[in-house]
Parts: structure tokens; sequence; C-alpha cells
């Protein structure tokens, strides 16, 4: 006995939206929610509680006038490690790929020195430059003398801070925007070349934004790693925030309530730059696949 197909006239047409939807289940996520908020809850409580922590101390110190002061240097420190750091990171970029073996050797060589020595050695070395040189000419070399100054009176603190953040940025900028520049693919620059745009729209209009992409995230992080590594410059006995904070609770041993004092501000003004990079990177990432 055999079975026949139905005849197509007498066949249901099935409704895909008629058909039950079965959701699928997370228990492991709710449980991994709840344990979360838990924690958070217990830290929160103890933030509130615990009278260690001496929130009156850190309200009256967090908006102090000396406390501001000290913010100002940090931001300027910052800035101007991050302007100059990034500017010679970008002549040395230029360097590593330039097809120049001399200045493919520079660039190396430069970058290779201040990624070996460690920040506070360089620091501490500009600061007592004048150890070893008394004074600074400007002249023909091995020829006569325009000018010259004491090295103390031309290198203050302040400028010997600079210098070192931004000489030691510099290494660390070359090789990010050296990365950037060398992943987008060579088929954009062919294409540029074929469509017979000088050098400089080659660059800047077709490699330039391709390769910020690859760029900002890594040049963010850095900056954002310079802000909070302006307080190595401690000791050097410059009033940034960090050092500012340890003369206050060197004077009334509120030690908790006073790095909490840094702390928030340290947090605040990443997030503010967190923010800058999130806009920045959405404007370069137009045109790009991903959303």
């Amino acid at each position: 006995m055999s079975i026949l197909a139905a005849p197509p006239e007498r066949r249901e047409e099935v409704d895909d939206g008629a058909l039950p939807i079965a959701r699928r289940r997370h228990p492991w996520r709710w449980v991994t929610a709840a344990v979360a908020l838990l924690l958070v809850a217990q830290f929160v409580h103890g933030l509130a509680t615990n009278p260690g922590w001496d929130w009156s101390t850190f309200a009256q110190y967090v908006t102090a006038r000396s406390v501001l002061a000290a913010l100002k240097v940090t931001l300027e420190l910052t800035f101007w490690g991050t302007l100059l750091g990034f500017l010679l990171g970008i002549v040395l970029a230029i360097g590593r790929l330039s097809k120049n073996p001399v200045l493919q050797t520079i660039a190396w060589t430069y970058i290779w020195a201040f990624r070996s020595i460690p920040l506070i050695v360089q620091l501490l070395f500009w600061f007592n430059l004048a150890y070893l040189y008394k004074t600074v000419s400007i002249g023909i070399p091995f020829g006569p003398e325009f000018a010259h100054f004491q090295t103390n009176q031309a290198l203050s603190g302040f400028t010997a801070a600079v210098l070192g953040l931004a000489l030691h940025q510099a290494a660390y900028s070359a090789e990010i925007i050296r990365a950037g520049i060398i992943s987008v693919d060579q088929g954009q620059w062919e294409a540029a070349k074929s469509l017979g745009l000088p050098w400089r729209r080659q660059f800047f209009t077709i490699v330039a934004p391709q390769a910020m992409r690859g760029i900002l995230p890594n040049a963010a992080n850095e900056v954002i790693s310079l802000f909070k590594g302006t307080s190595i410059v401690s000791t050097m006995a410059i009033a940034e925030l960090f050092y500012q904070v340890q003369v206050i609770y060197g004077r009334n041993g509120r030690v908790v309530p006073l790095l909490m004092v840094a702390t928030v501000w340290y947090i605040v003004l990443t997030s503010v730059l967190s923010v800058i990079q999130f806009y920045i990177e959405r404007h370069f990432a137009k045109g790009s696949v991903r959303k």
C-alpha cells in the first residue's frame, strides 16, 4: 500500500509569522549581573560608611586653589609633551619610512635609545643638565660663538620636564604613526598615483584619513598615559597635581582623602579625553564598513 502525496491544491500553507518563537535562556548572564551589582553595592556602602575615607577632608581640598593650580601645571605638561612629542614623532616616522638609509638609521637609533632608557632617568638627566654643561653657546661648530647663556637660567624645572616628556613621547609616537601609514593598503597608493594626483594630495586626501583610523586609538592611549605619567615629574619637585597632593598630606597626615583628590581629578580628565577620542574616531570612521 503506497502513500500518495496530497495534491498541490490541498496542501496547507503555513504562515511563518504564526510559528511560536522560543527565546533562548541566559541564566548565567543574570547570575553574573547580580554578583557584579552586589560587589558594587558593597563597595559603595564601604565608601559611604567607612570613616577612613574622610570625605569632609576630600571636599575641602578637591577644589582648593593650590590643587587647581597644580592641576593646571599637569595639563600644561600634558599639552606640551603631547604636541612636541607628536610633531617630532611625525619627523621620526618619515625618517623610518624614507628610502634614505642615513635618515632610517638616525630615526631608528633615536627610537631605540629613548625607548630603552626609563622615563624617570631621562627626566632627571635633563633636570641635572647644568651639572654637565654650565653654559650653552650658539655659533658655528669649532668656529666663532654668537651667543651663550647659563644652562640653569635657560632650562628651568618645568622646561626640563616638558623636554623629557616630549622626547620620550616622540619615540613611541613615531612608531604609532609609522604603523598607521603602513597599514594602508598599497593599492590605495597605486590608485592615487594612477589618477595623476600630486604627492601631497595623495597623502592628505587618500592615505592620511585611512591611516588615522589605525593611529587614533593608540595615539589616544599614549596621550592618556602621558597625562597620568606626568605624576613622575614629582621627583623633580615640580608642583603638578600628585606633588601638590603629597605636600598637603605631608602637612596634615590625611593621606587617603588627598590621594582620592588626585584620583578623582585623574578619572574626570581621563574621561574627558576618552569622550574627545570617541568623536574624533567617529569623524575619521566615515565611509568605513564598521559601525
